[in-house]
């Protein structure tokens, strides 16, 4: 038999984890979010019924959800494939992916010639923030800089974050 404590403290404990999904129920679509687990499935609709299109790898990876349904996202990943995927393999958090064709450069202030903090190689995901006039702050593992928005996949064009 439960006792109310630990009863209490179960209806916390699923209330606390329905609370993402809920959240982003209300949300207007599309909107930025980032996969949340080591592993996540994409599917060809918003059920465990329908079969995996892509296995993802790769937690943080930004994705663009474009469609809500009960439980599950319609997402499009940076190669642009779209599928529906469960709203618990899913965050809010805001991550990037690095876009070109060679190497990048991250610098200590949000403008061209400052100095160099980092260089990134295309493929590298990091958590964005303080993006403003074209420069996005690049957060990868701890080691951050700035660089500039366009060759970033997880942002609407002008987009700024705080």
């Amino acid at each position: 038999m439960l006792r109310p404590a630990m009863l209490a403290a179960a209806i916390t404990a699923v209330a606390l984890a329905a609370m993402p999904a809920a959240a982003q129920e209300k949300r207007k679509t599309p909107y930025w979010a980032s996969i949340s687990a080591g592993k996540a499935l994409m599917r060809t609709g918003p059920g465990r019924n329908f079969p995996a299109t892509w296995l993802y790898q790769r937690a943080d990876l930004p994705i663009e959800v474009i469609e809500v349904y009960p439980n599950w996202r319609k997402i499009r990943d940076p190669g642009g494939t779209e599928g529906w995927m469960l709203v618990n393999l899913l965050s809010d958090t805001r991550t990037a992916i690095v876009q070109g064709s060679g190497e990048l450069t991250m610098h200590k202030k949000p403008e061209a010639g400052a100095p160099v903090a980092y260089r990134v190689q295309p493929g590298v995901v990091g958590r964005i923030s303080r993006c403003k006039a074209g420069w996005c702050r690049l957060d990868v593992k701890g080691k951050a800089g700035f660089i500039e928005a366009r060759n970033l996949y997880g942002l609407k064009p002008g987009e700024e974050l705080d």
